[in-house]
């Protein structure tokens, strides 16, 4: 029986590519110009230092902008409140990875709305999609690229026919 699995993750050179040209977009900007303001990637969380909070509100835009330029969802960053230290202030954004319960039982919900002959069940933190034709699981992954309401990125592993 052909099936496939839903997980969701962020690839991680496509991340650190999307710092890097974070990085070299502040390093152009004529409003960041002898400022030590900078972007910063550790294991899916990226930290913004600046000198004061409208500039990092600046750097989110460009973290966002960067990200979406590198076919990565932005709605999967969760930023943190400002910390202050010193002279500077920082922000960290957590890459959210993996499914979670929640949006795994509205996936299959929508699975079962939609009419299609597949089953689906929920294993950890993926989604399990199993169907006798090739095509039905082939329009269940239309219907989860197309669908606005999602906003984790995802990603079909394990495809077997």
């Amino acid at each position: 029986m052909p099936s496939f699995d839903v997980i969701s993750e962020v690839d991680k050179h496509e991340a650190q590519n999307a710092v890097d040209q974070a990085n070299r977009e502040l390093s152009t900007r004529f409003d960041f110009r002898g400022v030590s303001a900078k972007f910063e990637l550790k294991e899916f969380v990226v930290t913004m230092i600046a000198d004061n909070n409208t500039q990092l509100d600046q750097m989110k835009s460009m973290l966002i902008g960067a990200m979406i330029k590198r076919s990565i969802k932005a709605n999967c960053l969760e930023f943190s409140a400002p910390q202050g230290s010193g002279k500077q202030v920082k922000i960290d954004a957590t890459m959210r990875q993996g499914i979670d319960k929640d949006l795994a039982r509205i996936m299959v919900k929508m699975i079962k709305d939609s009419k299609i002959k597949v089953q689906a069940s929920i294993q950890g933190d993926m989604v399990r999609v199993q169907g006798k034709k090739r095509d039905d699981l082939q329009q269940v992954m239309t219907m989860f690229r197309t669908d606005e309401s999602i906003d984790m990125p995802l990603a079909f592993k394990n495809f077997k026919d």
